[in-house]
């Protein structure tokens, strides 16, 4: 029992004797005599088994542990096409959300930019001789011309992304 539990979960860890001498601090030879039951390891030992296996030592001690079956590996790619369902899902709902990000851009510099022409630059005509005016109308002013230089190439920016973003149709 215990020799066939010892390599049953070794192999299913993808452990080699090799590895898990080193892991143990103990020769090959000592792993191929416990697996044969040619010998039997010391209760420290057990422990220290357990904790490389990640095992219980009452695992160890009991029944014979069962190899994965064909059942279990067809449990585990159901797990896996689940997890790959939701991997797509949490990508396109991604995909969408910067597409939405890249229309709402387009629409805020086209309506910023139909809104200065409409205005058509009020503070030019104001007194600047009050400091207030002063301080706003320069404001204004650098942001208008911010935005005039630097809305077009992000507008062309955020186009390329929308083509990029859009959803294929199949």
């Amino acid at each position: 029992m215990l020799n066939e539990n010892i390599k049953t979960i070794r192999k299913s860890k993808g452990l080699s004797q090799e590895e898990l001498a080193i892991k143990l601090n103990v020769v090959r030879q000592t792993i191929s005599k416990w697996e044969q039951g040619l010998s039997v390891p010391d209760a420290d030992m057990l422990i220290s088994i357990s904790e490389v296996f990640e095992t219980p030592v009452s695992t160890l001690l009991g029944e014979t542990v069962a190899e994965a079956k064909a059942d279990d590996l067809k449990a585990i790619s159901e797990k896996l096409e689940v997890i790959n369902l939701q991997l797509a899902h949490k990508k396109a709902t991604r995909q969408k959300a910067i597409h939405w990000f890249f229309i709402l851009l387009c629409t805020a510099i086209v309506v910023i930019f139909a809104v200065l022409i409409a205005l058509n630059s009020p503070y030019l005509g104001w007194d600047y001789s009050k400091p207030e005016t002063e301080v706003i109308g320069v404001i204004f002013h650098s942001f208008e011309g911010l935005f005039v230089r630097i809305a077009p190439l992000v507008l062309i920016g955020s186009i390329v992304g929308l083509c990029l973003t859009r959803k294929k149709v199949s």
